[in-house]
């Protein structure tokens, strides 16, 4: 397949439109930078006041909480938070079947920051149920979209409703820039779907699959008191300087992680992200975290070198189920799912939560 001599994009991808030269139409005609820039400077000014604000809030035995995956962002975020900020940082993991290695990270970590931490076990069965309902009902956009975009408010709205419950002031997530989506959020959610939206999938209270004790995993402000006092939830690398590279030296000097290899993006992820990729092979003919990290390289934030080799490594064990590509037939297993059962049945949107309708 024709990729962008520039920063890999496969040509199957929508709009790559790779010319004669072998470049992107996205290395073609980048973002005007003066504007961008304009806004992260303004962020970053925000981010680092509020970060200064935050510090001994009054009334509580904590300044932030930090969404925990074991993954190279999250860790380095408990470092510069703790460490070059000075802030009480509580870290609240929510486990859907983590990797070893992650959990290795994540121990390894807590001790050497010395850190409180909160672990939330949703109910194995209602996961259960829930990742295979998804995985044979994707929308348009494919498993990873359909899967991530379902997931992410739901560990989301448990910190929200953590930092609620303990007076904690701020939510700040691991989030490399390009994640999540720009839709859904820049920097910071908008305070006002934090305080008047129900972040309840559409799609999933329309179904009739889930019941109410379901639905509940999901965070809505609309069932909270008058006068609850609502976080912030921002994520700071997308106003620091980033850099994936450095990220993972960082983690590794600072003894967060056992080798720099455990700070990989392929080793520490959810295991059932490998499954998740599968599908949308098979479905789309190219990986679909390959445009955010063509974008990272883009950017100068991620490796040329790195990506070049790892993609089709990783795309070959995921389509041939070898190596870590294993993990596709566990979690098929796991949730007793067959090929066919892998479907696009819904239209692009069918599960987009309100910060994707209402975007900051």
């Amino acid at each position: 397949m024709k990729k962008c001599i520039r920063c890999l994009l496969p040509e199957i991808v929508p709009d790559a439109d790779i010319d004669a030269s072998g470049v992107c139409a996205f290395c073609r005609h980048p973002e005007p930078l003066p504007a961008a820039n304009a806004a992260k400077a303004a962020q970053r000014a925000d981010l680092e006041a509020t970060l200064q604000a935050a510090r001994n809030t009054a009334g509580s035995a904590y300044d932030c909480i930090v969404p925990l995956s074991g993954g190279k962002d999250s860790l380095y975020l408990l470092h510069r938070l703790k460490v070059d900020h000075g802030l009480r940082v509580l870290a609240f993991t929510c486990d859907i079947d983590l990797p070893q290695v992650a959990w290795r990270n994540i121990r390894r970590a807590l001790r050497r920051l010395d850190i409180d931490h909160v672990v939330w076990r949703p109910a194995h069965g209602f996961l259960t149920r829930l990742f295979r309902y998804l995985l044979c009902n994707q929308e348009a956009r494919g498993a990873v979209y359909t899967v991530s975009y379902v997931y992410a408010p739901l560990f989301e709205g448990a910190a929200i409703r953590l930092a609620i419950e303990k007076g904690i002031p701020l939510v700040l997530a691991g989030y490399s820039p390009g994640q999540p989506e720009p839709e859904r959020m820049q920097y910071e959610f908008n305070p006002a779907l934090i305080r008047n939206e129900d972040w309840t999938p559409p799609h999933l209270a329309a179904c009739g699959e889930f019941s109410v004790s379901d639905l509940v995993h999901f965070y809505n402000p609309l069932t909270l008191p008058p006068g609850t006092r609502f976080p912030r939830y921002l994520a700071p690398y997308h106003v620091w300087d980033y850099d994936q590279g450095e990220v993972i030296r960082r983690v590794t000097e600072l003894g967060l992680v056992q080798r720099s290899h455990h700070a990989s993006p392929i080793v520490s992820n959810y295991p059932i992200n490998w499954l998740m990729m599968y599908s949308d092979l098979r479905h789309f003919g190219y990986n679909p975290y390959t445009p955010e990290f063509s974008a990272l390289i883009r950017e100068g934030k991620a490796s040329l070198g790195y990506w070049k080799v790892m993609t089709p490594l990783v795309n070959f064990m995921i389509r041939n189920k070898l190596g870590m590509g294993r993990e596709v037939k566990r979690s098929m297993e796991w949730l007793g799912l067959g090929e066919a059962d892998l479907r696009i049945t819904l239209p692009k949107g069918a599960y987009d939560p309100p910060m994707l309708r209402q975007p900051a």
